[in-house]
């Protein structure tokens, strides 16, 4: 039976990996805090706080190789230096959730996994987020090398389990009805993926030969804004009704792209090609994308089973929601 190790497992792409998994009907194992939501039957779970040196080491003693291993950690990349020295001689490919903010801003069209990248150090402590990823990822290339490490950049992940919370937000926003500011143009092609996707891809790959990096989200114009936008207008049965702004008069009330207003990005300047980055490699692996109402019904359902992720109401993202009337 294959083993999998997943290191998180409670949250985002993680759950989905856990889940996928265990649908495969492989033995699960997953090591985290053990302060999130429980795992579902059948997984392993050893508790490890990975910040506290030799606690990973520790909870891991007896556990064995496994086949696999996935890590999806965002920030300090010394923490994913300490994971990867530990399970160098244990595991034959360690798959890492990285992202494309890896790449030297700003991003090229169409830019492919061999655009440069952001300076890093794989034994830093917590510095800024593309730091931090390519950190991360040079932590896996010096303990696996390129043929024993898949390195996933994700582009804009969605569906179920989001928990940076940008679908959510206009999920709640639109569920409140009344008018709704929305960025245009409405043809606007939107590029992401959704999570599950991401994990099951990741989880599934390596078993094929997957090794490398890869830029890993779907294909340019999956979608556009706005049939994502009336979508979840349809699916919230909502009474809202969009007003379309253009980019220029987006810029003029100054509202920001991509945080103030989630998802969206203006289809010209520094920020296009955020939504049309390569992703030839990864269709040629195998990567496939579920169509976009299914993300939005399934996030919807998630959303009224176990309620909205903090973010959505932080202010870490989506504008104020009269500022979106």
């Amino acid at each position: 039976m294959t083993r999998i190790l997943i290191l998180g497992g409670t949250r985002h792409v993680g759950r989905a990996a856990v889940e996928h998994a265990l649908a495969l009907g492989w033995e699960v194992t997953a090591v985290n805090r053990g302060i999130g939501r429980s795992l579902p039957d059948g997984v392993t779970f050893a508790r490890a706080d990975r910040t506290v040196p030799g606690d990973l080491e520790r909870a891991l003693a007896e556990a064995g190789a496994f086949d696999l291993v996935v890590d999806t950690w965002s920030r300090a990349p010394r923490i994913v230096q300490d994971s990867t020295r530990l399970l160098a001689d244990r595991t034959p490919c360690y798959a890492y959730v990285s992202s494309i903010s890896v790449y030297t801003w700003p991003w090229a069209s169409q830019s492919d996994e061999s655009e440069p990248v952001v300076d890093a150090d794989p034994s830093a402590d917590l510095t800024d987020y593309a730091a931090d990823k390519r950190g991360s990822e040079l932590a896996v290339l010096d303990a696996f090398g390129t043929d024993r490490c898949l390195l996933a950049r994700a582009g804009l992940i969605l569906g179920p389990y989001e928990q940076v919370g940008r679908l959510p937000w206009w999920l709640h926003r639109l569920a409140e009805g009344g008018e709704v500011i929305a960025p245009g143009p409405r043809e606007r092609p939107l590029q992401y993926i959704d999570g599950r996707d991401l994990a099951a891809w990741l989880v599934e790959a390596p078993g094929r030969g997957a090794r490398g990096t890869v830029n890993t989200v779907g294909p340019v114009g999956m979608t556009t804004m706005g049939d994502l936008l009336d979508t979840a207008v349809s699916v919230t049965g909502s009474t809202a009704r969009l007003r379309w702004l253009t980019p220029e008069e987006v810029a003029e009330a100054g509202w920001q792209p991509w945080t103030e207003l989630p998802i969206w990005t203006p289809p010209e300047g520094e920020w296009a090609a955020v939504h049309d980055v390569g992703t030839r490699r990864a269709a040629a692996l195998g990567l496939t994308c579920r169509p976009m109402p299914r993300t939005v019904e399934d996030t919807w359902e998630w959303l009224q089973s176990e309620g909205y992720p903090e973010t959505v109401f932080d202010g870490s993202v989506g504008s104020s929601p009269d500022a979106a009337r």
